[in-house]
């Protein structure tokens, strides 16, 4: 290819990174300045040990390539653990993010090689042969880098191991040390977070190098399988190349030179190439490796390569990623000046970017249900606070996945749930898609045809979904006959025995949600069907699943657990009526009641920071108008709980809801889901901005006497009174979307008594908050 040639695919790259995918007005290929390079504030590695399962890799904003490490470790949901003691395996593409279940995706690991004595036959290739411990740092961490857009890290051999990507595509640059003779990359078809694969085919191109290659691979949390294909192409940096020096197909530990195809069942099978090194022998070997991907096919992979990353420019590519982010972050942005740092970091490390990812197109359904991805982006968690987050700064993705259930719906038969690469996997609470739904046409079922979102599919999608009974309501919809009959969740298939109690509180807000949608489609009819059935119930001890419970069980997806909590104890699933709280209220005894029993609650460790059930119980203080001790007490979980550091995740993130969680508590602010309600509490900055561009208006929260974070939660921090665009609002206690869709500002006075009230209390069903 001649220079001319070269530069014109450059010039065209660039303006395809200019144009490709960008909202807002910072597409642009160079870094945004310091001020607005928010990107700088975020640390990936939070929650990277310990459980946290939190993916540190190279991706773009909802991006379906998550480029990144894979260590042995025992907990590699996210294919990486920050702890120096596993061995690194592979960098491999797709990866989940902060979950639990088995370790999913990791698949297609490519792994740099120095040196192989004896040449290609002798390489050391299976997974356990191979593994390499990463260089370790003077403070005892490994030699790991990741920022928005980048990841990197060094293995004891000295190779350097750098990657970024875009939407589809990973870019790899692998920089031997200087003297390596016979510089070899390989590439793992087989071995993903199960290290199982029902279907590996690989084929190598001799002349180019190109490799392509399929598998069949098991999800992590539900049955069934799902197919995978990768398009990798290979060039040296710096030097000419003009194909590789060798290839081969290995298997385990043997390798088969100038064989170019395998398509046999085989535990561990992948491609291997040789490259000649860099002329100049005194200087570093860098190999480029670009890795398309796809669910749909091998020639759909190479096609995502070759539009996404025409030209092989690690650092342009790196550029336009960390400036997608950038983009993304900036719609939040935080006065920090009198905030401690720390906290400045957990606000922008929170954000929820790299957590949920879908693509909608007009396709046949066979390659459309495999174009739409959304890797457990609606497990049943993140209805709480990642969407009502979405709501107030990404309504556009917000939109695209909404496109996409309801598309899914209509294919299927019923909303998605639970989802991991298109396989459908066990639902935990009840048909949670509603509340999805639910939240997004509450707040915007006056653009929805601007969003190209039909409303009247939507609300049959949520009207198929109440009310029609799947052949395995485990994996989607509703047991909805028994639902409707007596208003209550029974099971005789195990899942549903397990969590039949959590899953009837779950159905009740699903239906909550649906009737939302209905009043404003003026379905009276079907907001009738809101209702309540009396029923007994076996007796379970209150205690139950926590820290309290002299069994010590658990409430996890096991045969030990049949009294039906999941993820949270009786304790916390009595306090669970998000939309009526008010009649909680008034069933517990009264305000003083209700308040010693959330005393109770968490002065005696049942409120549980690793499970998103107790998210709310915080917060509830507001409903019976004690609005300082919600601070007070959700200041104290932060402090308690949360941290910058690579263990400072009290459980895994599931998919951004654990991040938004904590977003929304440093913001002052806590969304009733499905509703157009925040309840209020005080910011930790003394003002934060949400720019939404689908209105292009921006909202200010300003405390006008900010006097910083004590640990304590106790202190100047309770809201005393609110104007919005210098008029009184009636409330300390809440703010309704529509001040976010009208834009402009919100001042916050703050006193020190914590007596102060409401005014006006948060909105209930019993009350008529939501007539």
């Amino acid at each position: 290819m001649g220079r001319k040639m070269i530069l014109k695919l450059h010039i065209l790259f660039v303006v395809f990174l200019l144009l490709h995918d960008r909202v807002g007005k910072t597409a642009t290929v160079s870094i945004a300045d310091d001020e607005n390079d928010l990107a700088k504030f975020v640390n990936l590695f939070i929650g990277t040990i310990n459980d946290g399962h939190v993916f540190p890799g190279a991706t773009v904003p909802h991006g379906m390539v998550k480029a990144g490490l894979d260590t042995d470790s025992p907990g590699n949901q996210a294919g990486y653990d920050s702890n120096p003691y596993y061995n690194a395996t592979g960098f491999s593409q797709l990866h989940d993010d902060g979950t639990g279940g088995g370790a999913s995706l990791s698949n297609f690991k490519v792994w740099p090689i120095a040196s192989c004595r004896g040449g290609l036959k002798s390489c050391k290739t299976s997974l356990k042969s191979r593994k390499t411990r990463r260089k370790i740092l003077q403070d005892g961490t490994p030699a790991d880098e990741a920022s928005p857009g980048y990841f990197s890290s060094v293995l004891i051999n000295g190779i350097k191991a750098e990657l970024t990507a875009t939407r589809r595509t990973a870019l790899h640059r692998y920089t031997f040390p200087a003297g390596t003779q016979e510089p070899r990359i390989l590439i793992d078809v087989t071995n993903d977070g199960q290290n199982h694969n029902l279907g590996p085919f690989v084929n190598i191109n001799p002349s180019t190098g190109r490799m392509i290659g399929s598998g069949v691979f098991l999800p992590s949390f539900g049955s069934g399988q799902y197919p995978a294909h990768f398009c990798a192409d290979f060039q040296a940096e710096g030097y000419h190349f003009d194909g590789p020096k060798e290839y081969g197909i290995w298997k385990a530990d043997v390798v088969e030179p100038n064989v170019a195809t395998f398509t046999k069942i085989a535990p561990e099978v992948g491609g291997i190439l040789g490259f000649k090194r860099n002329p100049d022998f005194a200087s570093p070997t860098t190999i480029l490796v670009r890795v398309g991907v796809s669910l749909i096919s091998r020639d759909q992979a190479c096609t995502n390569a070759e539009e996404e990353i025409p030209v092989y420019d690690f650092d342009l590519v790196r550029t336009s990623a960390r400036n997608q982010w950038n983009d993304l972050l900036g719609r939040i942005r935080v006065d920090s000046s009198a905030a401690d740092p720390e906290t400045t970091i957990l606000f922008y490390s929170s954000i929820p970017v790299k957590t949920l990812y879908g693509s909608h197109k007009n396709l046949t359904m066979i390659r459309f249900i495999a174009m739409v991805i959304l890797i457990i982006s609606l497990k049943w968690d993140t209805y709480r606070t990642l969407y009502p987050l979405m709501s107030l700064h990404d309504p556009v993705t917000f939109a695209r996945i909404i496109r996409g259930m309801i598309d899914i719906q209509k294919y299927e038969g019923w909303l998605p749930e639970c989802r991991s690469a298109t396989v459908r996997q066990w639902i935990q609470g009840g048909s949670n898609a509603d509340p999805i739904l639910g939240e997004f046409f509450v707040k915007f079922h006056k653009q929805a045809s601007t969003l190209n979102v039909s409303a009247d599919d939507l609300y049959t999608a949520l009207i198929v979904d109440a009310e029609k009974e799947p052949p395995n309501w485990d994996l989607q919809g509703r047991q909805a006959s028994l639902w409707i009959k007596y208003g209550m969740a029974y099971s005789y298939f195990l899942i549903n025995t397990i969590t039949k109690v959590s899953r009837a509180l779950e159905y009740a807000f699903d239906d909550f949600s649906i009737a939302q949608v209905a009043k404003l489609l003026e379905k009276t009819e079907d907001t009738l069907k809101l209702r309540n059935t009396d029923g007994s119930f076996t007796y379970t001890d209150p205690r139950h699943c926590s820290v309290k419970d002299p069994t010590h069980s658990t409430c996890y997806l096991d045969g030990r657990n049949r009294d039906g909590f999941y993820e949270s104890s009786p304790m916390i699933y009595s306090q669970y009526v998000p939309h009526d709280t008010a009649q909680l209220i008034l069933l517990q005894g009264g305000n003083e009641k209700f308040i010693e029993r959330l005393d109770h609650i968490l002065d005696q460790k049942y409120f549980d920071s690793t499970n998103e059930p107790s998210q709310q119980i915080p917060f509830m203080y507001h409903y019976a108008d004690r609005p300082a001790f919600s601070t007070q007490r959700s200041r104290r979980i932060i402090t308690e709980e949360f941290n910058i550091t690579r263990s400072g995740l009290p459980g895994n993130d599931d998919s951004g809801a654990m991040g938004s969680f904590v977003l929304f508590y440093l913001a002052g602010l806590y969304p009733v889901p499905a509703t157009t309600q925040y309840l209020l509490s005080s910011p930790y900055f003394p003002s934060i901005s949400f720019y939404n561009p689908l209105f292009g208006t921006n909202t200010t929260i300003i405390t006008k006497n900010f006097q910083g974070n004590p640990p304590s939660g106790i202190g100047t921090l309770y809201v005393k009174s609110v104007t919005i665009n210098g008029q009184p609002w009636k409330s300390n206690c809440y703010l309704e979307f529509e001040t976010f869709v009208q834009g402009g500002l919100i001042e916050l006075e703050l006193t020190n008594d914590d007596t102060v009230g409401c005014g006006t209390l948060p909105p209930s069903l019993s009350t008529g908050g939501f007539d």
